[in-house]
């Protein structure tokens, strides 16, 4: 195991001994205990000088991997354990699935590669030398300036680039806020129920409980809110998740009347609101009432959620905890992907993007609720035309839901019912037809169509399984009677 490293350039032999030697000890093919050569030894069967050989004695003695007994040798110290071999990727992977209907992915292949290469080399040839220290935590200034336009121009908020905190996408916005609310004395937060899980995951991660309010069709219902004597609450009014509604102009209105009621907060999670195919998109909750709600975006459905950028406006009060928070957390995020995304937005790549994106999402869009018509006549698709997902609630001769979910995996195809996101006895329950999330940013309309034929199939099966079930009851009860 150490002849490479004898063999190795003069210069770089005696690294070469003490690495081998290290890495033999750590794997385990140098046990602890085990007695080694004496330097003379050693360095007659390597062919190299004692004092090569005493030397990578004496550093890895030094270091623990070796003990060395005075008139008795060196040995094999017991310090060192081995070391764990090979990597893991701890990465969400697709499901194994011939199609895959599971919401909340964008198509990753129309990130726009060219443009963003050219926006990294012109940042690379402009930003100057001092911009690669310590970013001020909020963010750079250049990008929470471009953001702050953007954000005014596309979404309708009240945003001051003094204001705005770059994160680590929406998930680190709200477990900031979720520190800051508890450092202010609150232990609860509403969440929307149906919802996202990961919002209450991510409160609990701040020590902060989370109430499941319900819903009806125009949004979150706001005397729940007041029964509980709730402070805060985080919602998707632009395009509820996972229920696919808008919240009415009456629910905004009442919950930015309950906001201002109790000194509360209202966290608005736009995570899609740039994607509405049947009109312009509605704005932001937060420009009715910035001293009420607090903001949060990221650029994980318009580019790729693996760059990890995401923005947070918050109230006035408020900005100075946040921003303390954010220091302690990380000190701030790396600066050149943030030079990188502010000449990206500067230059109009990013409403290219936008743009490219919303043809694309609203054909596969379309493309999912013509097939689910041809196949599954009498479907019921809920929610405004936006995001990345559609709401199905297929007729009841198509259930029981539990055999339809159980059948589709079979066949290859990966969905995920409603009732899946429930967060308690207030959400949908699964009844007798079949409600499913069917997202379908992330497939061609080919796939989109093939996963809608072999559903056909899986329905056509629980028939049939139902029919025969039913004409064995009913021998059953012409014998009985």
């Amino acid at each position: 195991m150490l002849l490479p490293a004898a063999s190795a350039p003069a210069r770089s032999r005696g690294r070469g001994l003490r690495s081998a030697l290290r890495d033999a000890v750590r794997s385990g093919r140098l046990a602890p205990g085990t007695r080694l050569p004496s330097s003379r030894a050693l360095a007659a069967d390597l062919g190299v000088s004692r004092g090569l050989v005493t030397e990578a004695y004496e550093q890895l003695t030094a270091e623990g991997y070796l003990r060395s007994d005075r008139g008795a040798g060196t040995w094999v110290g017991g310090a060192a354990r081995t070391a764990a071999r090979g990597t893991h990727d701890l990465a969400p992977r697709p499901v194994h699935a011939r199609v895959d209907f599971i919401a909340g992915t964008p198509d990753l292949s129309l990130f726009p590669r060219a443009a963003w290469a050219a926006a990294h080399r012109g940042v690379l040839a402009e930003l100057p030398h001092h911009v690669l220290g310590y970013p001020d935590p909020r963010g750079l200034p250049r990008l929470r300036t471009a953001l702050a336009e953007l954000l005014v121009r596309r979404r309708g908020v009240v945003a001051d680039p003094e204001g705005i905190v770059v994160c680590s996408g929406v998930a680190q916005a709200m477990a900031l806020v979720g520190f800051v609310l508890r450092a202010r004395g609150v232990r609860a937060v509403g969440v929307e129920d149906p919802g996202s899980p990961q919002h209450s995951e991510l409160f609990a991660s701040a020590d902060v409980a989370t109430v499941p309010v319900p819903l009806d069709d125009e949004g979150v219902v706001t005397g729940v809110l007041k029964d509980r004597d709730l402070r805060a609450v985080v919602t998707t009014p632009a395009h509820q998740f996972p229920l696919g509604i808008g919240y009415s102009p009456r629910r905004r209105t009442e919950l930015l009347d309950w906001a201002r009621s109790v000194d509360g907060l209202i966290i608005e999670d736009d995570y899609d609101g740039d994607f509405r195919y049947d009109r312009a998109p509605v704005g932001a909750l937060q420009g009715l009432d910035p001293e009420h709600v607090a903001y949060t975006g990221s650029v994980s459905k318009s580019l790729a959620p693996g760059l990890r950028l995401g923005w947070l406006l918050v109230p006035e009060s408020m900005t100075d905890e946040v921003v303390a928070r954010k220091r302690m957390m990380d000190l701030g995020n790396p600066a050149l992907d943030q030079a990188l995304l502010a000449r990206f937005v500067e230059r109009g790549d990013y409403d290219r993007q936008l743009r490219r994106c919303q043809r694309a999402y609203r054909e596969r869009r379309d493309a999912l609720v013509a097939a689910l018509d041809e196949h599954f006549p009498g479907t019921e698709v809920t929610g405004i035309a936006a995001g990345l997902h559609v709401i199905a609630r297929l007729p009841g001769r198509w259930g029981p839901q539990d055999s339809f979910l159980r059948r589709a995996s079979a066949a290859g195809v990966a969905v995920r019912p409603l009732s899946d996101h429930r967060l308690s006895d207030h959400g949908p329950a699964a009844g007798p037809g079949v409600r499913l999330v069917l997202g379908y940013a992330h497939l061609t309309p080919a796939k989109i169509a093939e996963g809608v034929r072999l559903l056909a199939g899986v329905a056509e099966e629980v028939q049939e399984v139902q029919e025969v079930q039913e004409l064995d009851h009913a021998r059953v009860q012409s014998t009985r009677r």
